[in-house]
């Protein structure tokens, strides 16, 4: 399994390991999308391109996107679904193949043919597929 931390961030990317506070990612598939981001308020965040919603009722305050966008916090007990009015897909962005993880700070996560697992140093995320989505 290959692993980019901030060490091989570097290389990718040309920043030097302090500076790098955000990265973002796509699955082989093109099909979920993701950035880690340590600034202010550090999470992770996966949009889906297409998937069967394992979740279909949105909270009643949510009057945006709801069910293709979950994200993690770094001091949060669980994956969690959020309510978006943007995307953070990006085309150009890095591919992650399978087999391979990416981490940045307190977070990780696992490309697999089968979908990705992130976690937080916690060790609660969220398991994404075209199939089904799962918070822990």
């Amino acid at each position: 399994m290959q692993v980019y931390g901030i060490v091989g961030l570097f290389f990718v990317f040309g920043l030097p390991a302090a500076a790098q506070e955000m990265l973002q990612f796509r699955t082989p598939s093109d099909n979920i999308h993701c950035m880690i981001n340590l600034g202010e308020y550090a999470e992770v965040r996966c949009d889906m391109k297409e998937l069967t919603p394992s979740f279909t009722t949105a909270p009643p305050d949510c009057d945006l996107d709801w069910g293709s966008s979950f994200v993690i916090v770094e001091d949060e007990d669980r994956g969690q679904l959020a309510c978006a009015g943007d995307t953070i897909i990006q085309p150009g962005a890095q591919v992650v193949g399978y087999g391979e993880m990416v981490s940045l700070g307190e977070f990780s996560c696992a490309s697999k043919k089968s979908g990705l697992i992130c976690t937080n140093a916690e060790g609660h995320g969220f398991a994404l597929s075209k199939a089904r989505q799962t918070l822990f």
